[in-house]
């Protein structure tokens, strides 16, 4: 009976640290995370043309809704007026704006645009303001892209381009992601129909369970190019949408399909590593799109979560996000918060610093922020080291551990 008291006593005490602990976690995460985006910002951001100085318009947008994302989780209004002063923000802004022309034909940047797009508004209404400018815009890419569907060549799809010349993973999961997300958003029956007409037998996944760059053009088979890890997670978010928007749970096991093999066979040290990046090694490296992608996909791991909405799940994938965030702050980050394009190994001159791997890296730390824990030795070293826990161990282990055991911690 003492020996039950004192377990049930043990398992108050550790329930309690570890929530104190995580706390203390998330908040020392996302402390990291505004230095991260304020040098970033002051680095980067170029005020007079409200672009990132060697950005481009898909991973200015990645920026944005990273800035906006850090805002919401971490309480802050830092970059409060930075969307209405962008050159997203201001064409959004603009009821005229002609984004067929700003788009410039490219339906995977434009379906990046929209992501942002939403979540400038959520962080807009979480603030009582008027976010419509926004998500009207949205509405209007959304259907230029929609338009873009094409059942005549390779049995349907969004082209990449208004050039008719490519279907791609990242177009046609970006369709997903928008057109379930949408749903769930605004309930519009059309954008879920959208959401079903993308389909998995497509064959872009291949038999590693990773999706490949895109279709052969005239084979429609997959082309066998690239596994980029940002298509294994944007998959997965926008499979987690569908499953929200329909209430199918079994979306969120294919979902699992490419997170597991990314982490399985896209990794060097269970850290995140292109396929195209030796530069730790002094040999190639990847270039300024390619760099953002590792942390694009810590960002959808965390909306997939968020969908999901299942313990079980995030604490399959929370140890690993954790492992991305210690790589981040001690081999991605310089002394002055700047992130650069390596967190697999110290780097030997080889990490590129740059807005898109800054933002990279601040993606890691927030999605790590939002959903990960510590490791099992960690929660129990602290835990051991708090006198209070520690008596109750011993008062509850004592019979069953050697007199010496906890004098080691």
């Amino acid at each position: 009976m003492k020996l039950t008291a004192a377990f049930a006593a043990l398992s108050l005490a550790l329930a309690g640290h570890a929530a104190v602990l995580s706390r203390r976690q998330c908040a020392a995460s996302l402390t990291d995370a505004e230095a991260i985006a304020k040098e970033l910002q002051s680095k980067y951001f170029n005020s007079i043309t409200g672009q990132y100085n060697e950005g481009e318009l898909w991973t200015d947008a990645n920026t944005l809704e990273d800035l906006h994302s850090l805002m919401l989780a971490a309480g802050i209004n830092d970059y409060s007026s930075l969307a209405d002063n962008t050159y997203i923000g201001q064409t959004a802004n603009d009821p005229g704006a002609d984004w067929e022309s700003v788009l410039n034909g490219s339906n995977d940047d434009a379906q990046w645009i929209i992501l942002a797009l939403w979540k400038i508004a959520d962080y807009k209404g979480s603030q009582g303001q008027d976010g419509s400018a926004y998500t009207n815009a949205a509405a209007t890419i959304y259907d230029i892209i929609a338009g873009q569907w094409d059942d005549s060549t390779c049995g349907g799809g969004v082209w990449w381009s208004t050039a008719h010349t490519y279907k791609n993973s990242i177009t046609n999961e970006l369709f997903l992601l928008t057109s379930a997300e949408g749903y769930n958003r605004n309930k519009n029956q059309t954008y879920l129909d959208n959401a079903n007409k993308v389909i998995l037998a497509s064959g872009l996944r291949n038999s590693n369970g990773l999706f490949n760059d895109g279709l052969d053009s005239t084979s429609c088979q997959n082309n066998g190019e690239t596994t980029w890890t940002y298509n294994q997670a944007v998959v997965a978010s926008g499979l987690g949408a569908l499953a929200v928007a329909t209430g199918n749970s079994s979306w969120l096991d294919q979902a699992e399909i490419s997170l597991d093999a990314t982490i399985s066979s896209m990794t060097q040290n269970n850290i995140l590593k292109e396929s195209c990046d030796d530069a730790a090694s002094g040999g190639a490296t990847c270039n300024a799109d390619q760099v953002r992608e590792i942390g694009i996909w810590t960002k959808h791991l965390q909306y997939y979560l968020d969908s999901a909405n299942d313990a079980s799940r995030t604490s399959k994938y929370s140890g690993f996000l954790g492992s991305q965030l210690s790589a981040v702050t001690h081999y991605g980050e310089n002394a002055n918060q700047d992130i650069g394009s390596v967190w697999y190994a110290a780097s030997t001159g080889g990490s590129q610093f740059n807005p898109q791997a800054s933002a990279s890296g601040l993606e890691a730390v927030i999605a790590a922020a939002k959903v990960s824990t510590l490791s099992s030795q960690s929660t129990f070293n602290f835990l051991t080291q708090t006198p209070s826990v520690r008596a109750l161990l011993i008062r509850a282990l004592g019979l069953f551990m050697p007199s010496n055991y906890f004098t080691g911690y």
